[in-house]
């Protein structure tokens, strides 16, 4: 195995010894050689040791209950300072002899291989400025670190590239190391995990708190550079108002079995993010204003202004007190409904003119090197951000709308709408939809859920169209579904077009997905009202929890290309809505890989997805990861748009039929048929002490029940904390060995070779199976499940190894991940510190599942640090 890169070593083990002074300084040298003792026995253990692992087991056990909390919480700090070292380490500074790395040059590469291949310059530089790219940010319960530890990690990564100069003299290299160990003793010494959970707006704010502090920084040097890659291969410059991608969100508009999120906090979250945006847009005009000082100016900007000395700052003074106005207006409007006045700013256009009205002025003035500048940066901002820093999705479960027409029609004295068939729904509200009268009498008195639908409604209709996304319908599974909605925004007095999303997400919705958008596109009321592209969205996580990741990924595949094919037959452009998780159960992965591997005609210059939780940070959390990502981004959509991967040999169909229904039946013989699943699951991980982890403002569980009741989070996030990882991989043990053994290994070889699509699945399938870990699930079994119930764990580790068999058949190795030692050595450094958690988690759970324990014991607290600690080591954990 390869070594890790020595300089990431030698930070890594630079901010152990800083974490271990901290620790010796509060508790002593005896508890730091506790500590010592049982990393030294954890990484014995590891490498087969009987001794390290009789060590370690020893000490673990030895330790008093006032020990356990600091014990768990210094497993999790190293975790957490090995991940900082390993992000920066991706954006370390090079020397001149070192190459780029992949994600810096990949679109450069891109745009020469797209020129070889036939594109013209021009074509390419046109399709580059069309692109549209929508990252929706997602505050799902995976985030485990507190903002405030999120700011000193980050500022620890900064510390990092301070001390990365080969020039320091040895007291500036001295002084880095103290700000380092003054950082992470503030960590240590700050609380791990929330007292309590956050609001939806606290969520909000700390997705606005990553685009202040990265995606703000790292946007224009995004596009400066890509339009430098640009000109250089097509001698074409992107345009001005260019914004291949730009950013939603769900926080504050997701009410989706979520209580908490209400209309009144979706109008709260709109006012802050207008609030913040122009805030933001003050810190850059401030700095513009003080930097142009130049007197040339072009006649239009003359006449804008008048007479002045100083034509750039007069005219960036005037945008400048309109934002104050605007801010201040919002200020005031999340105590009480206002007005806006006139000089706050309504519209992108009135953010942009003045500031290319400067630009324009100073290249006509050859002044284009100072344009160039931060300036540019500026205008590339305000293309993106615009007024309202992002676009807010609102997303609601079809059940809750039905239950409010139902509500309506009996009120009215139509019966009841929930009773009605497909056809007579859809007459009913194509009929309203046409009408000119309102549906609902101003007297009427709906319920406090119905009256919760419909103040949303009525939000949505009150806000500025630029300052909503779209509105998605989770769960929904026909025409009216789609309809019921435009209806209730109809109602609620909204007189523009808003995209509103059918969400797919179990096995037979999206198979039912191309049937549906069949039916509305031949709606000719519908097709009157559709502006732009008919958006679907696509649910990864509860498809995979429906039907297990083999099935659910092909009927995923499936569905895209029905869509696809039923849009191109109506004359209708497509946007389609990837709802993808952090983890590969949740259709995570590497989203180059993931956007390449999409069906032929999805990815048509546009693309929408998720980013969700911890991925947040973990992604775009620092400015040079952000751009590292979204290079990545732009460069796989631009591909997928122009060198679409090849449609699958009708072999490879049937082969991929075949897996699904075996993996399908397989992962629902097991989830939904073994009448000890459920018991067994929740003896053998922390599923139910999750739901008391203060970590994201949604319930666990939808409804009260079984498995079928948990959100997909918590159900694969349980998983994870043992390393069985079941959900990501239950199936395919099966569906693949089944294919082996009808003698179809060549066939499987050759889709792996030259199917984006199925490489895409096995590479991520080998990725899970590395983390898993069948001796530390053993150890959670024989510490937490009744004797009845662990031939079930027996089984289920079997099956594990028999996924791991046959992914080391069909790649070849003898080794998971053998072609990709970086990977196989990070793992192993972590779990020289997961290990003691894991038994740590294990011996915490049986202990407060013996007695009743309150919320802040010193016993609960390190159990629910060991779970961050895991969560943090394992990285793409829900």
């Amino acid at each position: 195995m390869a070594e890790i890169d020595a300089r990431l070593r030698e930070e890594v083990h630079q901010l152990g010894e800083l974490l271990g002074e901290t620790i010796r300084s509060q508790r002593g040298a005896a508890f730091l050689d506790k500590i010592e003792r049982i990393r030294k026995g954890a990484k014995g253990a590891r490498r087969g040791s009987a001794a390290g692992a009789e060590q370690l087991s020893a000490t673990l056990n030895q330790l008093d209950d006032d020990e356990l909390l600091p014990v768990a919480r210094a497993f999790n700090q190293f975790l957490n300072l090995a991940n900082i070292a390993e992000q920066y380490h991706r954006v370390r500074r090079r020397g001149p002899d070192e190459a780029e790395p992949f994600e810096a040059s990949v679109l450069a590469g891109l745009l020469q291989r797209l020129l070889a291949n036939g594109q013209g310059g021009e074509a390419l530089a046109r399709q580059f400025g069309r692109l549209d790219i929508e990252l929706v940010l997602t505050a799902h319960p995976t985030e485990v670190a507190r903002r405030t530890l999120i700011q000193k990690y980050d500022a620890i990564a900064e510390e990092l590239a301070a001390g990365d100069h080969s020039d320091l003299s040895l007291a500036e290299r001295e002084a880095v190391r103290q700000r380092l160990h003054r950082l992470i003793a503030e960590a240590w010494h700050t609380e791990e995990i929330r007292r309590s959970r956050p609001s939806p707006v606290d969520e909000a704010k700390w997705g606005f708190a990553v685009i202040e502090h990265s995606l703000w920084h790292a946007l224009p040097n995004v596009m400066r550079k890509a339009d430098q890659a640009l000109h250089a291969a097509t001698g074409f410059h992107l345009p001005l108002d260019a914004a291949p991608i730009r950013f939603a969100s769900w926080m504050g508009g997701d009410r989706d079995g979520n209580p908490n999120v209400t209309a009144a906090v979706t109008r709260e979250v709109l006012l802050l993010a207008r609030w913040m945006a122009a805030d933001l847009y003050l810190r850059d005009i401030d700095q513009l204003a003080a930097s142009l000082s130049m007197q040339q100016a072009s006649p239009e900007l003359l006449a804008r202004v008048g007479a002045s000395a100083e034509p750039y700052r007069s005219l960036l003074k005037q945008l400048r007190e309109r934002l104050r106005a605007t801010r201040s207006w919002a200020q005031a409007a999340l105590a009480e409904r206002l007005e806006a006045p006139a000089a706050v700013l309504q519209d992108n256009r009135e953010l942009l003119e003045p500031l290319t009205l400067c630009y324009q002025s100073l290249h006509a003035c050859g002044m284009g090197v100072i344009a160039d500048g931060p300036l540019l940066d500026c205008l590339r901002r305000a293309a993106t951000f615009g007024l309202f820093l992002l676009r807010l999705d609102v997303r609601q479960d079809a059940s809750r709308h039905a239950a409010a027409m139902s509500e309506i029609t009996e009120y009215l004295g139509l019966g009841r709408y929930a009773e009605w068939d497909e056809e007579a729904r859809v007459a009913f509200l194509l009929a309203e939809l046409e009408n000119r009268r309102p549906l609902l009498p101003g007297h009427f008195k709906p319920s406090g859920e119905t009256e919760e639908v419909l103040a949303t409604c009525r939000e949505v209709a009150n806000a500025p169209a630029a300052s909503l996304g779209s509105y998605v319908i989770s769960m929904a599974g026909a025409a009216s579904d789609v309809l019921a909605v435009q209806l209730l925004l109809k109602e609620a007095g909204l007189q523009r077009p808003i995209r509103v999303v059918p969400l797919f997400e179990t096995l037979a919705d999206l198979d039912n997905a191309g049937p549906v958008i069949s039916r509305l596109l031949g709606l000719h009321g519908y097709r009157a009202r559709l502006h732009g592209p008919q958006e679907v969205m696509i649910g990864y996580s509860d498809s995979a929890k429906d039907a297990g990741t083999t099935a659910a990924a092909w009927a995923q595949y499936r569905a895209q290309e029905t869509l696809v094919q039923v849009c191109r037959d109506n004359q209708v452009e497509l946007l389609l809505f990837h709802g993808r998780g952090g983890t590969v159960g949740r259709g995570g992965g590497p989203a180059h890989a993931a956007i390449l591997s999409q069906p032929p005609g999805s990815v048509a210059g546009r693309f929408r997805t998720t980013e969700q939780g911890e991925m947040i940070r973990f992604k775009f959390g620092l400015p040079d990861i952000a751009e590292q990502n979204l290079n990545l981004y732009l460069a796989a959509v631009l591909e997928a748009t122009l060198l679409p991967p090849p449609s699958p040999e009708p072999g490879w169909r049937d082969l991929m039929d075949k897996l699904a229904a075996d993996g399908v039946s397989a992962y629902r013989g097991v989830v939904r048929e073994h009448p000890q699943f459920v018991e067994y699951f929740r003896q053998a991980t922390p599923e139910q002490e999750l739901g008391r982890l203060p970590l994201g403002s949604r319930p666990a569980k939808r409804r009260a029940g079984g498995v079928e009741s948990l959100r997909a989070i918590p159900w694969i996030f349980a998983w994870t904390q043992t390393r069985l990882m079941l959900p990501a991989w239950l199936g395919w043990e099966y569906a693949l060995g089944n294919a082996l053994k009808r003698g179809e290994g060549e066939l499987l070889a050759q889709m792996r070779e030259h199917w984006p699509f199925f490489r895409t699945r096995i590479d991520m399938l080998e990725m899970v199976l590395a983390k898993a870990d069948e001796a530390i699930a053993r150890l959670y079994d024989e510490r937490l499940v009744e004797p009845q119930l662990q031939p079930l764990g027996e089984h289920l580790r079997g099956l594990l190894s028999q996924a791991v068999a046959a992914v080391l058949g069909l790649t070849g190795q003898s080794q998971l991940l053998g072609h990709s030692p970086e990977t196989l050595a990070s793992i192993s450094v972590r779990n020289t510190y997961l290990d003691p958690l894991h038994l740590l988690q294990a011996e915490l759970l049986a202990r407060a599942r013996q007695r009743e324990n309150q919320a802040d014991s010193p016993l609960e607290q390190a159990l629910l640090v060991s779970v961050a600690g895991i969560a943090a080591g394992l990285r793409n954990t829900g």
